[in-house]
């Protein structure tokens, strides 16, 4: 006779937070179908971190803690798979297809934003892992790199989800704000520039689809290759960041005289391939979209969970230096991008 597999109370105690946290997803994409949440772009990502914020501050101690590692793995390892299929939704011809000064302004965007944010919260004496996500969340794409630094640093799920809380609010406001001020010809931008400006300061990629949409097709469909551009720097900057958590802790361990390995994140990588693989156009698009729908889920979860370990306190442990950071580095999105794009953008068109 052929013997059953036999679980350990262990492994069904962890597929039980694994199927909690994914019941947050069904549920984050039924409440997302609301058609006033998709019309401020609230996708599932926002909507799973809040389901699993309401149960960290209601129904968590009144579940068994045995539930805690199952959550953790969406965390962490759902994370990672999340990120890697994120490459499905970009091909290297997007790079060809904008030219020059999207690339240009994408990479300065993201350097002066990443480097200005961790100098802006030293000088709030900000928590350093927060400052990090939270400008690497608003200098790339989001949550999504939000979520990708976490995966580097390996920092507490609290400090990830303030950062997300923070590039959430002040990216939605942006993404009503560029097409009112477009609209009513407050920004002297001709639909290319604009679509520069808008793909290389808005935070989320949901943000540049929604202003885009807003805003007419020319600069719908720039704004979208632009962000993306900058979703692709997110490989070279999670590469960079894992050389820097290795030295860190170098320093921390120099008195034990240990050494600090480099931590290549292997995601990222694997991110970097699957956009290769994605640029040969192998698979029908109805499959790659499928893809991308099941990489959403699997970023929902992640979400959740990271919701799930976020409590009311921890938010008042975190104060409001976060938001004085986001609001900074907003500042300087709009204001800083808008000149790039009126004045830089249109010498290497």
């Amino acid at each position: 006779m052929l013997r059953k597999p036999q679980f350990t109370e262990k492994r069904v105690s962890m597929i039980h937070g694994i199927v909690l946290i994914a019941l947050f997803a069904c549920a984050s994409f039924y409440i997302g179908e609301a058609q006033f949440l998709k019309d401020i772009s609230f996708s599932p990502m926002i909507i799973g971190i809040i389901l699993g914020m309401i149960y960290a501050n209601s129904l968590r101690n009144n579940l068994p803690e045995t539930w805690v590692p199952g959550i953790q793995f969406c965390s962490k390892k759902i994370l990672r798979l999340g990120i890697i299929l994120y490459g499905f939704r970009l091909t290297f011809q997007d790079i060809v297809n904008v030219g020059v000064a999207g690339i240009v302004i994408d990479a300065i965007v993201v350097t002066v934003t990443i480097l200005g944010g961790i100098w802006i919260g030293r000088m709030l004496k900000m928590d350093r892992d927060t400052a990090l996500l939270t400008s690497v969340g608003s200098g790339i794409c989001g949550a999504a790199a939000v979520l990708g630094a976490e995966s580097t640093i390996r920092t507490q799920p609290y400090k990830t989800a303030v950062a997300v809380a923070t590039v959430v609010i002040f990216g939605t406001i942006s993404m009503f704000l560029y097409p009112v001020a477009y609209r009513s010809g407050w920004l002297d931008l001709s639909p290319q520039t604009m679509g520069i400006y808008s793909g290389a300061t808005l935070h989320e990629v949901a943000h540049a689809v929604g202003a885009g949409n807003a805003m007419g097709t020319e600069v719908s469909n720039v704004a979208i290759i632009v962000k993306m551009i900058r979703v692709m720097l997110l490989v070279p900057v999670l590469l960079i960041l894992g050389v820097w958590v290795a030295r860190r802790n170098a320093r921390q361990g120099s008195a034990s005289g240990e050494k600090g390995k480099v931590s290549i994140p292997w995601f990222a990588v694997g991110f970097l391939v699957v956009i290769a693989f994605n640029s040969l156009d192998l698979l029908p698009t109805a499959f790659v979209d499928a893809i991308n729908y099941f990489d959403t889920f699997l970023l929902t979860m992640a979400m959740a969970a990271l919701g799930a370990e976020t409590s009311i306190d921890k938010f008042k442990k975190a104060g409001a230096k976060p938001f004085v950071l986001a609001f900074c580095l907003d500042i300087w999105l709009i204001g800083g991008g808008y000149i790039m794009a009126k004045y830089l953008a249109p010498l290497m068109l």
